[in-house]
């Protein structure tokens, strides 16, 4: 990207004193010609590399602190670190020194002077009383310095970016002469009175973590979560990444951009909660801590700019390169975005702006613009080294790109500067200045052209990096050449006439970005888990109690924080698919045995079991014969159903009328279907004998069956007479005694036994002979007999309980497995 304004306001008096500061540089030139002959004194080489040194490879230089970041007239400038030799034998005489270099000529100026490496060219040190000696420095131990120079004697003139340097000269056994050993370069921005016309700089501030809570919820009213994992809390804890992010953010004007998934993980914490251990569950230990968190979070965002992206941040660029062609993928999105307004609000008591979509590095294309807008986004964050100018200044970060939509364009350099390893205090200094430059470069570019920045640092900082951005941020509080705003406010100032609004095409998308995307069999699993959630929520009696944790979760396996961790995002959809289909495993069909149907129609039973904890209903059972021909049911029917609604942890048998037409098997399947006729569960089949009875053959048996009655009667009233004749009661006359009954144990009327037994099919209150079935409270039979008198009987195992009552308890009384029974 040009920027041709990076080279104004150099002018004669700077190379003039670039000059005068390299001249003892230019000078040294001839004596190097003349060491090199074996003439010159080692002294003339104080600001030259040797040839064959190892120059900044020998001595390790890291700036630990440098104060005032941005010093003003009459400040003194100290700076500190460590010096370590790297070679192998001892350095003698050493000195640190600080170098000043010239005013860069520009943005792209200071990133040619950061990439340097070696130390030719460099300018002399400013030397007298300011510089450090070390008279020996051995090999691998670091050593301290500090250096405090006045302002004044910095040789600042101009406004500008300076280059500083920091280096090491000392004598090694190779090479016993004076030699630049070691340097580190940063760079000064020197603006001491404040200019006319300031940058508007707006800070994001990512509060964002990984995944940590699942679908399951405990069986108790609560619903007490469950957590895959307890990482969370050592986030949250005093010192933790967003511990410090929150701390840090509460001191800086920034715009704070909040994943809502992580604002709700974070309330589910605050009450009882388990964590996942192997195949079972642990109570969380962590509401204090989730507590604090957000007590302070709430007053951080008090009095400042939120902006909620949809719920669990998802990959906008995946959804649009790998998602977009499976069927209901975007459909996710606009529900995510009403949820993380609602969640916001509800947990922070904050209304934020759901107007923004993020994609992953601000790298955009046609697809994930339509993508974002899909979501509910007019606006889009960008960064400049997707969305690029081609001008010779920085513009203002907003400009329209069509359908009414607004790229928020961060920019690269300031975005960026803060990724890597900020552990090391020197890392994180150098890292600070150069910020500063680039902030400082960017205000005198057009001094008179105020201007708008956006910086988007990466979504998931490091404590270390949160650290740095706020040291930054800070030095630019004195607001010489910047002003804070917010995204709000960045996004509607008016866009440059001649930055570029055309999006770049797909091709451009980066490469490395691309691999890192979730793949399209992500989007397959969540449309397969959608599908089951769909049916199983159709079913329940309170499908609110299911809609929101399945709901989320579906949502959180597109987050994008899955990039860089495939078998994670695999495991976790797998987590989620498995235990739902685990609750809808709690409704299902109880396998029956092989049926016997005596007689040309019978009752058949099927038993639907629900071990929810919840009520079930839109069900419908359909039971089908495979061969109509020999046995139909409902009358005349192949097939026949039944709707079914059942409380929770209760089972109900549903009666069919089976009619049977001829004597063989049939394979009868049972099926639960949904209201809209979509199956549900898997089929159960069994297998029912058909044995017609004729009249004949029923006539016969029925004068076979008094037969035996007869006998035993004349049985009985022998074995009587018998008895009271061993009792020596006297003779008995069995004919006329004994068939009067008057004084027969059973208070018989003239028939004796036979005539009080038979009339007890109509008259008695238990009865189950065959003219009744035996009604149960409900009005459904418990037997299997019907208005012909034939049955059909079951043969079961040894052991197999009979067919429950319509609507009955639980089936097993054995307790549940964990989130087994869920009252959803």
């Amino acid at each position: 990207m040009a920027e041709a304004a990076d080279f104004q306001g150099t002018g004669h008096c700077a190379a003039r004193r670039w000059l005068r500061r390299t001249a003892s540089v230019l000078a040294g030139v001839p004596l190097m010609a003349s060491l090199l002959a074996g003439t010159a004194a080692p002294a003339a080489h104080a600001a030259t590399e040797a040839p064959g040194a190892t120059g900044s490879r020998t001595v390790r230089v890291a700036l630990d602190t440098l104060a005032p970041s941005a010093p003003v007239k009459g400040d003194t400038l100290t700076i500190s670190g460590t010096v370590t030799n790297e070679g192998k034998g001892t350095v003698n005489n050493a000195q640190v020194d600080l170098r000043v270099g010239p005013r860069t000529a520009g943005r792209t100026a200071i990133d040619d002077a950061a990439a340097r490496s070696g130390v030719s060219g460099d300018v002399a040190p400013i030397g007298g009383p300011y510089k450090v000696v070390l008279p020996k420095l051995p090999a691998g131990i670091p050593q301290d310095f500090a250096l405090s120079v006045p302002v004044g004697k910095l040789g600042l003139d101009e406004d500008g970016v300076y280059q500083l340097g920091v280096s090491v000269t000392g004598k090694t056994s190779a090479a016993p002469y004076d030699q630049v050993l070691g340097v580190q370069r940063t760079f000064l921005p020197w603006q001491p009175d404040g200019t006319d016309k300031k940058t508007q700089v707006t800070a994001l501030w990512p509060l964002i973590s990984a995944t940590h809570l699942s679908a399951e919820t405990g069986p108790d009213d609560q619903q007490t979560p469950v957590f895959e994992n307890d990482d969370l809390a050592e986030e949250l804890a005093p010192g933790g990444r967003l511990e410090q992010l929150v701390s840090l953010g509460s001191q800086s004007p920034v715009t704070w951009v909040i994943d809502p998934d992580l604002i709700a993980t974070a309330d589910a914490m605050t009450r009882n909660y388990s964590v996942r251990s192997g195949d079972t569950t642990v109570p969380g230990r962590n509401q204090a801590v989730a507590i604090k968190w957000l007590d302070s979070l709430e007053k951080a965002v008090k009095d400042g700019k939120v902006v909620a992206l949809p719920f669990a941040d998802p990959d906008l660029a995946s959804l649009a390169h790998r998602g977009k062609s499976v069927s209901g993928a975007l459909s996710h999105l606009q529900p995510a975005t009403d949820v993380a307004d609602d969640t916001v609000e509800t947990v922070l008591h904050v209304k934020p702006s759901v107007d923004f979509a993020w994609p992953v590095d601000g790298a955009i294309d046609p697809s994930i613009i339509d993508v974002a807008t899909s979501a509910g986004a007019h606006k889009v964050i960008t960064r400049s080294d997707s969305l690029q100018d081609n001008l010779a200044y920085t513009p203002n970060a907003a400009r329209p790109i069509g359908g009414g939509t607004t790229a928020v364009v961060a920019d690269y350099r300031l975005s960026t500067a803060f990724e890597g390893d900020m552990s090391t205090s020197s890392s994180s200094t150098l890292a600070v200045q150069r910020f500063l430059a680039q902030s400082l470069a960017v205000t005198l570019q057009e001094p008179d052209n105020e201007r708008n920045v956006v910086v988007a640092p990466q979504r998931t900082p490091t404590a270390a990096q949160a650290q740095s951005m706020a040291r930054a941020l800070r030095a630019l509080e004195s607001e010489r050449w910047t002003e804070p705003t917010d995204l709000m406010a960045a996004a509607a100032v008016g866009p440059d006439a001649d930055a570029t609004t055309k999006v770049p095409s797909a091709s451009h998308y980066p490469k490395k970005l691309r691999a890192q995307e979730l793949p399209t069999q992500t989007f397959l699993d969540i449309k397969k888990t959608q599908d089951r959630f769909d049916k199983f929520k159709a079913i329940l009696t309170s499908p609110d109690r299911v809609a929101a944790p399945f709901g989320n979760a579906i949502s959180r396996a597109m987050s994008a924080s899955w990039r860089g961790d495939p078998d994670g995002a695999a495991q976790y959809r797998n987590t989620v698919d498995t235990y739902l289909q685990s609750l809808t495993d709690e409704v299902r069909l109880i396998p029956k045995s092989v049926l016997t149907l005596s007689g040309r129609s019978a009752t058949i039973p099927v038993t639907v079991q629900n071990q929810l904890l919840q009520g079930v209903q839109n069900l419908v059972l359909r039971l089908k014969s495979d061969n109509p021909t020999r046995l139909k049911l409902d009358g005349d029917l192949a097939v026949a159903e039944r709707p079914i609604k059942i409380d929770g942890g209760h089972s109900q048998s549903v009666k069919f009328t089976g009619a049977g037409n001829a004597n063989g098997p049939v394979q009868v399947t049972a099926q639960l279907y949904t209201v809209d006729g979509k199956p549900y569960g898997g089929p159960m089949t069994f297998q029912v004998k058909v044995s017609e009875i004729t009249p004949t053959v029923m006539l016969v048996i029925a004068g076979g069956v008094l037969l035996l009655v007869l006998a035993g009667v004349k049985m009985y009233s022998q074995r009587k007479r018998a008895v009271a004749r061993k009792a020596g009661a006297g003779p008995v006359d069995g004919g006329d005694e004994g068939e009067s009954g008057d004084d027969g144990p059973h208070g018989g009327n003239g028939d004796g036994d036979r005539g009080g037994r038979e009339g007890t099919d109509a008259t008695g209150p238990d009865s189950t002979g065959p003219g009744t079935a035996g009604p149960d409270a409900s009005g459904a039979t418990h037997g299997t007999k019907n208005t012909a008198g034939s049955k059909a009987v079951e043969d079961t195992d040894p052991g197999q309980p009979s067919d429950p009552t319509p609507d009955t308890g639980p089936e097993s009384a054995d307790a549940s497995g964990a989130g087994e029974k869920v009252d959803r």
